[in-house]
C-alpha cells in the first residue's frame, strides 16, 4: 500500500452519506515521510469546492501560524480526520469518524511520524484513544491539555485548538499562536541527536527509549543536554534530558 493507492480509493469511497454532499476527498497534502503530521477535523466549503487542504480562513490563519515558525508546509504531512466536508460546518457523526478513521489509520502507517498534532477536539480524541491515552471526559477540559507533548509509545501526540475557533473568539489567537510556534521543534530531531550519547544509550537498551523519542525526536526544546551543547557548556554523557544523572 501507498499514499498514491490510499488516496485512489479515498476519492471513490461512498461509505457514509458525506460523499452525496461532497464536491471532493480531500486527500493528505505533504511530505509522505515527514516527521510532524497534522491532523485537522475536516476540510471546510472553500477545500471542497477548490479540492485543496487550508485554504478557507480558517486555512489562512494556519498558514500565518506556520510561517511565523518558520514551518513550511512541503515539510509537514497534513490531513484531516474527515475527508469530506461536513454539511453547515456541523459536528461529525460516529459513523463518519468509523469511516474515514480506517483511512487515517493507514495514513499513519504510511507516513509514520515521530510526532502528530491535532487541530480540535474531535481529532485529538480520536488519537489520544488510538494510542490508548486517557482523555477528558469533559469536552470542557481538553482545552487543558492543549500545547502539551504526549508520549505514546512509538510517537509524541501534540494537540492543538483549531484555527477556526479564532475565527468566533479572537481572543484566543494569542494563546493558539504561541502552541503552534511549538511545530517548529517538532517538526524536526534535534540537530545534535546523532552525535549525542543518548542516541547510543538508547540503542543499547541502557536508559528507557521514552528519553530519546520524547525528547530527541519530540521536544528537544526543552533538553537540559541541548542547551548546555548549544552553549558549548560541559555536561557528562550521563545527564538526561531533565539534568539528572543515569544511575549506573
Amino acid at each position: 500500500m501507498t499514499l498514491e493507492k490510499l488516496n485512489r480509493q479515498l476519492r471513490q469511497c461512498n461509505e457514509c452519506g458525506l460523499f452525496l454532499t461532497r464536491s471532493n476527498v480531500i486527500c493528505g497534502e505533504g511530505n509522505p515521510h515527514a516527521h510532524l503530521m497534522l491532523v485537522a477535523q475536516a476540510p471546510g466549503e472553500h477545500e471542497d469546492i477548490e479540492d485543496r487542504m487550508f485554504i478557507g480562513p480558517s486555512g489562512q490563519i494556519l498558514t500565518g501560524f506556520l510561517e511565523k515558525s518558520g514551518v513550511r508546509k512541503e515539510d509537514i504531512y497534513m490531513t484531516n480526520l474527515i475527508k469530506c466536508t461536513l454539511p453547515g460546518n456541523r459536528k461529525p457523526k460516529n459513523v463518519e469518524i468509523k469511516s474515514c478513521g480506517r483511512y487515517l489509520e493507514r495514513e499513519i502507517d504510511l507516513v509514520n511520524p515521530s510526532v502528530i498534532a491535532t487541530m480540535g477536539y474531535y481529532a485529538a480524541r480520536y488519537i489520544f484513544c488510538r494510542y490508548g491515552i486517557d482523555f477528558p471526559e469533559s469536552k470542557g477540559d481538553v482545552s487543558e491539555i492543549f500545547g502539551k507533548l504526549f508520549y505514546a509509545g512509538s510517537v509524541n501526540l501534540y494537540p492543538m485548538g483549531h484555527t477556526a475557533a479564532i475565527l468566533y473568539h479572537l481572543d484566543l489567537e494569542a494563546g493558539m499562536e504561541n502552541h503552534y510556534r511549538k511545530l517548529y521543534v517538532l517538526s524536526k530531531r534535534c540537530r545534535w541527536y546523532d552525535v549525542c550519547p543518548l542516541k547510543y544509550f538508547s540503542e543499547k537498551g541502557m536508559i528507557d527509549k521514552k528519553w530519546t523519542e520524547y525528547y530527541c525526536h519530540g521536544d528537544w526544546e526543552s533538553c537540559v543536554r541541548y542547551w548546555k551543547e548549544e552553549k558549548g557548556e560541559y555536561h557528562p554523557d550521563e545527564m538526561l534530558p531533565d539534568g539528572s544523572i543515569m544511575k549506573a
